[in-house]
């Protein structure tokens, strides 16, 4: 018996990384899993067979995320093709870095709209039938740069202190409903876009970090699993910092 036995998962942006990493272990639990990317290209593909192979059902859905419309289209696929939907995680995100002072509007607009806005875009579409079932985990994949700030990343931080409130707040208006709403705040994550780095930079982030090391995306797929799961059943509103100590 798996933790996620029956449910039906959404989880945006979850072609690769930590998007894919969370998808793999729902459905080693049990779940179907839905997931969304911006194309489904080879990888997008090569993740769907990973998945299959654990005997669920899995689709992949090409979808702008940002785009609130084209969100509700791909949600009423969704439950066209799985049913129902118990489980939604707000990953996808984009990161277009740069000092305050010089950054454009556009490089804001582009990190607000990606990040913060499909949030929302994806929970008004799947809160209708959440509600309906009386039951539902809603996860906002933030991050540690939305707790403590981060210099050259004025948008990003602002787009996941964001997701954290949009957490807190749904679940005080949807908790009547028996939907759950949390935050993961991920750090220092191996991953393609840290490996990217200066190695001196990378260490210096580790000398930070009480563990002395980064995080993997199995990590913050087991914290997922945990607030996805009836493991955390009285658990909502929450912030789960999976950052080896970087932030107290």
């Amino acid at each position: 018996m798996g933790l996620l036995d029956g449910k039906v998962a959404l989880i945006t942006g979850a072609a690769r990384g930590i998007g894919k990493a969370i998808a793999l272990k729902f459905a080693s639990e049990g779940a179907d899993i839905a997931f969304t990317d911006l194309v489904i290209n080879e990888a997008a593909e090569q993740t769907v067979a990973e998945i299959a192979a654990f005997g669920h059902r899995v689709k992949g859905y090409a979808s702008n995320a940002a785009a609130f419309e084209e969100t509700h289209t791909v949600v009423g696929e969704i439950l066209q093709d799985f049913g129902r939907i118990d489980i939604l995680v707000n990953n996808a995100g984009i990161t277009k870095d740069g000092l305050v002072m010089r950054m454009t509007e556009a490089q804001w607009d582009a990190v607000l709209n990606v990040n913060l806005k499909s949030a929302f875009n994806f929970i008004h579409a799947v809160i209708p039938g959440m509600a309906k079932q009386r039951g539902g985990s809603i996860i906002n994949m933030a991050s540690i740069a939305g707790q403590m700030g981060n210099p050259g990343q004025v948008n990003y931080a602002s787009s996941k202190a964001g997701l954290i409130a949009m957490a807190k707040s749904v679940a005080k208006e949807m908790g009547s409903r028996g939907i759950r709403a949390n935050a993961i705040a991920p750090g220092f994550i191996v991953s393609e876009m840290t490996n990217a780095l200066p190695e001196a930079v990378r260490e210096e982030y580790i000398k930070q970090i009480p563990l002395r090391r980064g995080g993997s995306v199995e990590d913050i797929a087991n914290a997922a699993l945990y607030l996805a799961s009836d493991l955390s059943s009285y658990v909502t509103g929450q912030v789960l910092a999976v950052n080896g100590g970087l932030y107290c």
